[in-house]
């Protein structure tokens, strides 16, 4: 056995996982999957993924027309805080107990009582797993995620593609720990505003914001991404910088690319195409914090 793989065995430890299900009609017992938690029992680290994209969105529409999205849409925030509030609230009234597994499991039993009956964890399932945010990429993919076609890097995809894609390249740059995930843009915009920053990091007193932005998709999202980055720059106490990953390249002469091209720039945000981010991360590499 090679060095590295002992090493990654030595770092593989047993987790579980709970899938968060959707039954809006309680008659008639049909659920859909819409997030994953995956956590280690002994320390209570975990991590969390609930449906986002308009596609997911229009899946439960499908399979239940009579979906609250609104509930839906603000449930990844609601169980954060939960979880938040329960972090230094321990079983025995002390603090720290909702950093380890104990204060995790505790409160996941109590959310089995207390989550209202349209939301539902399902029972609790082992994994063996070394890397959280892998194995959280895999279970969303395997009873989440809407089935999909392999497609190559740099096609028109969906922003979940994307994301997986630039999760990988992080990773492999070995730059996974010094990148936050899933920032609230609450924290520079309003409360209750749902929209997330996919990654932030920092680098010689800047923090850096990503986004990625499906073009062929959702173009009309650059403008969205255009107003976010203008309320994160006034209110950040650091200076910012920003960069859209987009599906395909904004060098053609469509209007849609133009429009993009145009709105992003003239925001301060630099774009950068999905088959173009390896070299840009291995760059962006030797400044990172």
């Amino acid at each position: 056995m090679t060095e590295s793989s002992s090493e990654s065995l030595q770092a593989e430890r047993t987790c579980a996982y709970r899938i968060l299900r959707y039954t809006p009609n309680l008659v008639r017992d049909e659920w859909v999957n819409i997030g994953v938690l995956v956590y280690d029992p002994q320390s209570g680290e975990r991590r969390l993924r609930v449906i986002e994209e308009q596609e997911e969105y229009a899946r439960v529409r499908r399979l239940h027309p009579e979906s609250d999205e609104s509930l839906l849409r603000a449930l990844r925030d609601d169980l954060e805080d939960r979880f938040d509030a329960a972090r230094s609230i321990s079983s025995d009234g002390t603090n720290g107990g909702g950093s380890n597994g104990k204060g995790l499991e505790e409160l996941l039993r109590k959310w089995d009582d207390t989550l209202s009956n349209a939301l539902q964890l399902a029972p609790q399932k082992g994994v063996i797993s070394s890397d959280l945010d892998a194995e959280l990429e895999r279970l969303y993919g395997n009873h989440v995620a809407p089935p999909r076609a392999a497609t190559r890097v740099g096609a028109p995809g969906s922003r979940a593609q994307m994301r997986s894609y630039c999760s990988q390249v992080f990773r492999q740059a070995r730059l996974w720990g010094r990148v936050q995930t899933s920032v609230r843009a609450s924290e520079f915009t309003f409360p209750g505003d749902p929209m997330r920053i996919d990654y932030s990091y920092r680098r010689n007193g800047t923090r850096g914001f990503l986004q990625t932005l499906s073009v062929s998709r959702a173009p009309g999202d650059a403008k969205m991404l255009a107003y976010t980055t203008e309320r994160i720059a006034a209110r950040s106490a650091l200076k910012t910088e920003f960069a859209a990953i987009t599906d395909v390249a904004l060098t053609g002469q469509s209007d849609r690319a133009r429009f993009v091209d145009r709105t992003l720039r003239d925001a301060g945000i630099e774009p950068v195409p999905l088959d173009h981010f390896a070299v840009w991360v291995a760059k962006l590499k030797p400044t990172m914090q």
